[in-house]
């Protein structure tokens, strides 16, 4: 072994920012560097009380010495860097480890290039953590590499499970311009915890987790996980076909839930048991999760993101989640994930003010504070925030193979002065309240995830007449494929509410959906706000008795199948839970035991293999072409009626009695003379009702009515839904 000759000191500044951390380029002090006819060591190891080089078999090299504040130096002679590792002694325990700061970096000039210009459209395999061979130029070296944005830090240090959460070892480098902090580690692999350490412009250092993070610890824990994913997928055939699905013409029948809550106590392996089984034998094509990022209070359901590249921790790790996502799509059923680019939470170990500035958040709180959630807000002015979201878009349908993703709180991006009083918003560059850069963000989204993800659908959340939510991004749109129709769900529900004596002053709440249905491309949404905060389940909002309720429920989930627009429905309300969601014990599934809500579950499975069959009630949903009022304006009555119309002529015709009374010999009209036969109705024994049906074919006749050639004579349930079809030729 060669004793370090004597070398010139380090100069005290530098050597001082290596004993407080405040160094951009630690590279460029510690590790092996040429010097004259030798290459010098330095290595930082504060509390070490001796440390060598040694080569890979352990055979020492250098014996270093101690400078000061943990530094410790030496000389080899000759101009070649042997493959080496570092000895550390710490009062009789030796730690040999490789060297992190021999490496180059592990982001390229492109990767650089494009995070600087907010286009980097695979931003979590450079940022965060990612396990990685690192080519040493003499072998290879295995580890982690970890580089995080932080570009008003004066340093970055990276602390974890590995160096005893103490980062003064593991000073990051400054990539320059565009704010990266860089550093590869070897020997630090999976299932390691850790953070990173920022130097504040004001001088403070805190702890935050990484926001690239594609796993979380679980709460209260706060640290990033690194982690590789290792599942291998089985739904070729589903991805290969999803790529020619276009929602707007397709049968979409969604059944949201909270996964935390369905079956208490299951996690995603445990759901991958049960949920695809389930919505299966319902006949739903697709689920909706409600928010799976990590965040940390379980009441916010999701909608309080800390970490929007981890699947939460709660249920299991992400390839346990990817293996859900993969028995879904193996049974025939799509995935839609709640997704929430509008706000995030203060959290202080979280992305609030990430490098001691606002960064993630706009600096300005008439924009960069929400003030109904109490959360920040984007910048989505900001190229590097903008890049962050679209690629975290792209991470869920790519690496987790999503279908859609249904967008949170839309209307809230779109509108500066959104729950603001006036004087409490800023306005636009032209004095306007829209939110130019939320507009041109989702316009970016919504241009690049069909583009990269062919067949996967975004869904807008929006409650407002904003125009072009559905309209193409080339065509002046925001692009989404469907929105949310919140002003349907409204007035639907309110005149559900009703007692049936009043509904005949509000008769319109029900038709005048159809003014604006083309406007855009819609989704009818029964969602779990409508069964939250004391607003009760959807059995709950129907007047009457008991039987009533019931009978109302099944006529308006009826009524809903059959309107233009594609369906949701929470979960809970497929077998008429009585209490409203709660996330702590979910579903009540006891229910059940009892026949009513037994058969109403039929019912929605009905429903659905009806709607599945029958291209009348999908294929012309945003076309006016596909659908006719029958009778829009009996209101003294409480009925509705109109035809559906197919893309290969197919024709199914519903008639609505809101009124709890029979109707013997109701002349309905027609489109054609002939035998119609009723392929649904609401009010049949098997569903709970009182089983007024029409037995055998509904004659029609040559008689004119309403505009239409033919008409027939039928009875009509009390507070029930009947659906006709022409019959068949034998």
């Amino acid at each position: 072994m060669t004793t370090a000759p004597h070398l010139p000191a380090l100069a005290a500044t530098d050597l001082k920012r290596l004993a407080t951390g405040e160094t951009s380029d630690p590279h460029a002090l510690l590790g092996p560097h040429p010097a004259g006819d030798g290459v010098v060591w330095r290595v930082l190891r504060p509390l070490a009380d001796a440390v060598r080089i040694t080569d890979p078999a352990g055979r020492p090299l250098l014996e270093l010495r101690h400078e000061g504040e943990g530094v410790f130096s030496g000389l080899l002679p000759g101009r070649t860097v042997p493959d080496y590792r570092v000895s550390a002694g710490y009062g009789g325990h030796v730690h040999e480890y490789d060297d992190p700061y021999r490496f180059p970096p592990t982001l390229g000039e492109l990767d650089l290039h494009l995070i600087r210009e907010g286009r980097h459209e695979e931003l979590w395999r450079v940022l965060g953590a990612n396990v990685r061979e690192h080519e040493t130029g003499r072998g290879r070296s295995a580890g982690t590499a970890f580089a995080v944005w932080a570009p008003n830090a004066r340093a970055v240090r990276l602390v974890g499970d590995f160096n005893l959460w103490d980062g003064r070892a593991h000073p990051m480098r400054s990539l320059g311009a565009c704010g990266v902090w860089e550093l590869f580690v070897p020997g630090v692999g999976e299932g390691c915890r850790y953070k990173y350490e920022i130097l504040t412009p004001d001088g403070r250092w805190v702890q935050k987790a990484d926001p690239l993070a594609t796993r979380a610890e679980p709460a209260p824990g706060t640290a990033s996980v690194v982690f590789t994913p290792r599942h291998r997928w089985g739904d070729a055939a589903w991805m290969a076909e999803r790529a020619s699905f276009a929602a707007h013409r397709e049968p979409m029948s969604v059944y949201e839930l909270h996964l935390g809550s369905w079956r208490p106590g299951l996690g995603y392996r445990e759901l991958a048991r049960e949920l695809p089984g389930y919505v299966k034998a319902l006949g739903f094509t697709h689920v909706e999760f409600l928010p799976v990022a990590e965040h940390p209070f379980g009441g916010s359901w999701g909608y309080q993101v800390t970490s929007y590249y981890a699947p939460s921790s709660r249920l299991g790790t992400p390839d346990d989640f990817r293996y859900l996502v993969d028995a879904l799509h193996q049974a025939g059923i799509g995935v839609i994930v709640d997704w929430v680019p509008a706000h995030f939470p203060r959290d202080d170990w979280a992305l609030a003010r990430f490098d001691g500035t606002p960064l993630y958040e706009h600096p300005d709180p008439r924009r960069g504070e929400h003030p109904d959630w109490g959360t920040l807000v984007f910048d989505y002015g900001r190229a590097e925030v903008r890049n962050f979201l679209v690629a975290n878009a792209l991470y869920w349908c790519e690496e987790f193979h999503v279908d859609g993703l249904r967008v949170d709180a839309v209307a809230s991006m779109l509108y500066l002065d959104y729950s603001r009083a006036e004087g409490q918003w800023l306005p636009n560059a032209y004095g306007g309240r829209e939110h130019l850069e939320a507009v041109e963000f989702l316009q970016e989204v919504n241009a690049t995830v069909p583009r990269r993800c062919p067949g996967a659908v975004t869904i807008a959340e929006e409650s407002t007449a904003w125009d072009g939510v559905t309209r193409r991004t080339d065509e002046g749109g925001l692009g989404f494929g469907l929105k949310w129709n919140m002003g349907w769900m409204h007035d639907s529900l309110s005149y559900m509410a009703k007692d049936p004596v009043h509904r005949q002053y509000h008769h319109h709440a029900m038709t005048f959906a159809m003014v604006y249905a083309y406007a855009e491309n819609h989704l009818l949404p029964l969602s779990h706000d409508e069964v939250v905060h004391g607003k009760g389940s959807l059995l709950a909002k129907m007047p009457g008795d008991r039987w009533q309720q019931l009978a109302n429920l099944r006529a308006y989930l009826a009524f809903t199948w059959a309107h233009p627009g594609k369906q949701l429905l929470f979960m809970g309300q497929e077998f008429a839970q009585d209490s409203e969601w709660s996330h702590d014990t979910g579903p009540d599934w006891s229910v059940l035991r009892h026949a009513p809500h037994a058969q109403l579950r039929d019912l929605v499975r009905d429903l659905n293999r009806v709607y599945l069959a029958d291209p009348a009630l999908w294929s012309r949903d945003t076309r006016p072409e596909g659908f006719a009022w029958i009778d829009a304006d009996a209101a003294q009555d409480d009925l509705y009626s109109f035809v559906r119309y197919g893309e290969s002529g197919e024709t199914l015709v519903c008639v609505f009695n809101f009124r709890p009374a029979v109707r013997h010999g109701f002349r309905l009209a027609l489109p054609h003379a002939g035998d119609w036969v009723e392929v649904l109705n609401t009010d049949d024994g098997a569903y709970g009702g009182s089983a007024v049906v029409n037995r055998g074919p509904v004659r029609a006749e040559e008689e004119p009515l309403q505009g239409l050639p033919a008409s027939a004579s039928l009875t009509l349930p009390p507070l029930g839904a009947v659906w006709l079809r022409p019959q068949s030729p034998s």
